[in-house]
């Protein structure tokens, strides 16, 4: 990853993209501030994208990306616009886990499944264009552990939930004042 870093700094025409879900949207829909780590606020302030310390994902959510911020240097990054970020609904992730899992032998963790489908799309939006372009991503482990997940979305009890907009509005009013 720091190569890629370097490439982009040095002029190198590199996009990087982080994937969330749009049920837990902390990039795409959350607020750059400072918030506690927990709910319990036990932990330092950190700046960072934020759906507020109490936010709770609804309950639906199966593909893991839980937590109601970021990484303060993933947030810094995206801040300054050096990584984009896209937010994929539950079945897409799921779906990509599952032509993964066909075509490579390996049953990807729910949150490698975010990025999988952001590849698949990217990768058919090249198809149709005709443009060639390197894409990877990162598996960040495999799904053995995570089979009630694939065995909810097969058997149809998944669905995809955005987070509303006003549930976003309340936690964010709820965020520490600082300054």
């Amino acid at each position: 990853m720091r190569r890629v870093f370097a490439d982009k700094a040095a002029g190198k025409n590199v996009r990087l993209v982080a994937v969330e879900p749009t049920s837990c949207p902390t990039l795409t829909r959350g607020h750059y501030a400072y918030d506690f780590g927990d709910t319990a606020k036990l932990t330092p302030m950190m700046l960072m994208y934020t759906l507020g310390h109490d936010f709770m994902p609804p309950g639906i959510h199966a593909g893991g990306l839980r937590y109601h911020g970021d990484l303060a240097l993933v947030s810094q990054l995206y801040h300054e616009k050096l990584l984009e970020a896209v937010a994929v609904p539950q079945l897409a992730t799921f779906q990509a886990g599952v032509t993964f899992a066909r075509a490579e032998g390996i049953v990807p963790a729910p949150e490698s499944n975010h990025a999988i489908a952001a590849c698949i799309d990217e990768a058919l939006r090249c198809k149709e264009s005709g443009e060639a372009k390197t894409l990877f991503f990162n598996l960040s482990g495999h799904g053995h552990f995570d089979m009630a997940a694939y065995d909810s979305y097969f058997s149809g009890k998944l669905e995809d939930f955005a987070y509303p907009e006003e549930a976003i509005q309340a936690a964010l009013e709820r965020l520490p004042k600082v300054g």
